[in-house]
């Protein structure tokens, strides 16, 4: 196979991991295991903790010490394990650990399965910028397939889509001893302390854009915790209203749920032509106002006809928001960094989404769930409204605060993506 393809397999396989649980775990600890929203903010937030030094240590590793495939591999087969296990827990402080545990294997593999693509498409001598988004979209493709694997199999409120989970990522340990070798840093006669502990990356701070570009990468990341923690309990929620206790909403919301990762795939498609048109401080800005749109629209919408034309509205303009920061930053980084570095400037990008935003994300948004709530009912406009705010704070401060001067490069008009 091309190595196009073999990179498409492994973003699939990547992705649907995380489909398989990330969007219903909360529904599944909120409604069978009787979790509060606290507890239930407190479990995502050991992703954001692991993200926070996880990616950059095994990025570090990767670049200088251990094939980044090699720690690929190592780091899939703890997840099978831990999600395993995680399936036959019942308290929040055990399922805290133990997600701990999985989320110290698994955050690292977003960052080594970029990196992992940008290092074969630079041996097959092909531009990152426009093929590494088609060999993405397969990871979103990957992540709608096991949504709607685990909802229509009527698992969104049963252990069973962790040991799908712990199956895939047994499947993907296997798969990865077929990709190409990524060498390691060749050894320098003379290295500084901080080269020889891998900290090179976090030079990029003494640079005031990229110090701003990563603070806000951070504030948007708890933006999409928010979305993956209580967007699919939210929605499970309107079975308490008799009118729609039996809508297809309620039924099946990881389906509607993943109309927003087929919105991503258009998205990210765009990409190329957005950046090299507009540059990342436009692109960004769009993903800020796309944030705000989606939690507004999911404040007014439900499951009658209009109300789930604007949950439909919503879910599309999520694509715009995920993909715009998410993916764009990501090739954004590649493009601002050495190659010597490569991998510890992804770890460092993801520790700052995932991590320390995924953190603060699912601790505060848990707590302001609850805030709003009486009584276990939850006022969940005023919820989405108030993230709603938040969003459009950022792309506000955004604006005034990232200076950064694009040169429009015109071919972008003639950018052409291969699938």
């Amino acid at each position: 196979m091309g190595i196009t393809v073999r990179l498409k397999i492994m973003s699939f396989l990547q992705y649907f991991i995380w489909g398989s649980w990330l969007v219903t775990l909360g529904s599944y600890m909120i409604n069978t295991l009787h979790f509060t929203g606290a507890n239930v903010g407190m479990v995502y937030s050991s992703k954001g903790l692991a993200a926070i030094i996880m990616p950059g240590i095994m990025g570090i590793i990767a670049d200088k010490w251990l094939r980044a495939e090699r720690a690929y591999l190592l780091c899939h087969l703890v997840c099978a394990g831990a999600m395993f296990y995680a399936a036959s827990v019942s308290t929040p402080d055990l399922m805290f650990w133990v997600m701990l545990v999985n989320a110290m294997a698994f955050m690292p593999t977003i960052a080594l399965s970029n990196s992992i693509s940008y290092s074969c498409l630079e041996q097959a001598e092909l531009d990152t910028v426009s093929h590494f988004p088609p060999i993405r979209v397969y990871g979103t493709v990957g992540f709608i397939i096991a949504m709607w694997t685990v909802s229509l199999m009527d698992l969104e409120l049963s252990s069973a889509q962790l040991y799908i989970a712990s199956a895939s990522s047994l499947c993907l340990a296997a798969y990865s001893l077929t990709l190409p070798r990524i060498l390691t840093v060749a050894k320098k006669v003379s290295q500084s302390w901080s080269s020889k502990l891998g900290l090179d990356a976090f030079v990029l701070f003494k640079n005031p854009r990229m110090a701003v570009f990563f603070l806000f990468a951070m504030l948007l990341g708890a933006v999409l915790q928010i979305t993956n923690v209580f967007g699919n309990p939210f929605l499970h929620d309107f079975a308490r209203q008799p009118e729609f206790a039996d809508s297809l909403v309620v039924r099946y919301p990881s389906i509607l749920l993943s109309v927003s990762q087929m919105a991503e795939i258009g998205f990210i498609l765009t990409i190329p032509f957005f950046l090299r048109r507009y540059g990342i401080k436009t692109v960004m800005l769009m993903s800020m106002v796309a944030w705000m749109l989606r939690f507004g629209l999911f404040a007014f919408g439900d499951p009658s006809p209009f109300g789930c034309m604007l949950l439909l509205m919503s879910m599309i303009v999520y694509g715009c928001a995920f993909d715009f920061f998410n993916i764009s930053g990501s090739v954004f980084v590649e493009q601002e960094v050495s190659s010597e570095i490569r991998a510890s400037a992804q770890g460092l990008f993801m520790t700052m989404v995932n991590g320390v935003g995924a953190y603060v994300g699912s601790i505060l948004s848990g707590l302001a769930v609850d805030y709003f709530s009486v009584d276990g009912v939850k006022d969940w406009q005023t919820i989405w409204l108030v993230f709603a705010g938040y969003a459009l704070a950022l792309a506000v401060i955004f604006y005034f605060a990232f200076n950064y001067k694009h040169q429009p490069d015109k071919r972008a008009d003639v950018v052409r993506s291969e699938a």
